[in-house]
């Protein structure tokens, strides 16, 4: 009977050898992001963004070292606490070799002990909030999303001028304050000032009480007068206030860039001025160009604001993995500290000091194009990242 059990016994064990071999020669990433909340528009094109850049790195066979790229993806729901779990079962369940992710500021704060916890690297796309390469950073982090200081340092390009009023409007969670206080640091030496800030909550829809608080802080502010709108998201839109007539007081709008279908909104703002991480037509490269060309030829559409990063995040993985020759966390960092790589917005660099992704940001002009459904940013000028100072914040 024993002997009859263990031949029994032997192709379960195996079947279980072979398996564990097949996921040993895997290169197993998982996708940790807000696939569903307020932030599910941008997750999404992140993910797609994400497969995209992991076929064009590999030249569409979707493996490198000679093993296969399996993604396992995780909804964080716009989260922490869930996010964290999640990158925990990613790293202890799934057994994957890296984790990618996520979209909202608030999520990736929560996730950033679990990468050191597990000793994995956690390669933030695309949140944005200071702190995840600031003070509550640690070495198993690196991002290719921009930060909160790389948004505000080229929207003082457009709103830094001389003898200029500015007030803010933003969400009230990390992304937005961790934001109007680096937009705050890089107005420094431009002769303009921040004299009020408004913070409202995540999904409001009703902007008449902010703007009517932001209209009274600013009108009788000698010179230039300037609202500098954060937001992001599926809730309400901010740029109503344009209708309430800011312009009845000589104030005037800034922000930066946005999804296709939110920069509907800056329809009602020809002529506005701000910075942008990413549109379409605006970098001219050979990844930038595929890019557009094989999301018409998918989708139908043009790529939009966070398909470019995810993009970015696939390929700079890809690339990593190449140089380290290996899934090994130590040997991935030390090559990716300093590691440079092509994407659609052209090359970035991982500093070393903190592994946040120096990259390009576009000083744009708001153009009305009758035929397009949403506003067209069009170029100013390319700001590099050699002309933005941006601080290193965290305590290595």
């Amino acid at each position: 009977m024993k002997r009859l059990t263990q031949w029994l016994a032997a192709p379960v064990l195996a079947a279980a050898s072979t398996l564990a071999f097949a996921q040993a020669k895997e290169i197993r990433i998982a996708h940790v992001y807000d696939k569903t909340g307020v932030l599910e528009a941008y997750a999404k094109q992140t993910h797609t963004g994400l497969m995209m850049g992991l076929e064009y790195a590999t030249g569409g066979k979707m493996e490198v070292l000679g093993r296969k790229i399996v993604v396992i993806e995780k909804d964080s729901q716009f989260k922490p606490d869930v996010g964290k779990a999640q990158l925990a079962a990613a790293y202890g369940d799934d057994k994957v070799d890296l984790a990618i992710g996520p979209t909202g500021s608030g999520v990736a704060l929560a996730m950033l002990p679990v990468a050191e916890e597990y000793k994995k690297i956690l390669l933030v796309e695309p949140a944005v909030a200071d702190s995840i390469t600031g003070d509550k950073w640690n070495r198993y982090i690196f991002r290719t999303g921009r930060s909160s200081s790389q948004d505000a340092i080229s929207n003082a390009v457009a709103a830094g001028k001389p003898n200029t009023s500015i007030a803010t409007l933003a969400q009230d969670y990390a992304f937005g304050r961790d934001g109007v206080k680096a937009f705050k640091d890089a107005l420094a030496g431009t002769g303009a000032q921040v004299v009020h800030e408004e913070y409202a909550p995540v999904a409001t829809n009703d902007f008449t009480a902010p703007a009517e608080r932001l209209f009274n802080a600013l009108k009788d502010r000698p010179g230039r007068k300037v609202i500098f709108i954060i937001w992001a998201g599926g809730g309400g839109n901010p740029f109503k206030i344009a209708e309430l007539n800011p312009g009845r007081f000589g104030i005037e709008i800034v922000t930066g860039g946005n999804i296709l279908p939110a920069l509907a909104a800056y329809k009602a703002l020809p002529g506005m001025e701000g910075a942008t991480y990413y549109y379409y037509e605006i970098p001219q490269n050979p990844v930038n160009k595929w890019l557009v060309a094989e999301h018409y030829s998918r989708f139908k559409s043009p790529p939009d604001f966070f398909t470019a990063g995810g993009m970015a995040a696939g390929i700079a993985v890809v690339e990593a993995l190449k140089k380290a020759r290996s899934t090994d966390t130590e040997k991935l960092i030390a090559a990716m500290e300093g590691l440079s790589f092509d994407t659609p917005k052209g090359r970035m660099t991982f500093r070393k000091e903190d592994h946040q992704a120096m990259q390009s940001m576009y000083h744009f002009k708001i153009r009305v194009d009758p035929g397009l459904a949403w506003a067209v940013p069009v170029l100013v000028r390319e700001i590099k990242p050699e002309e933005m100072k941006v601080p290193i914040r965290n305590k290595r």
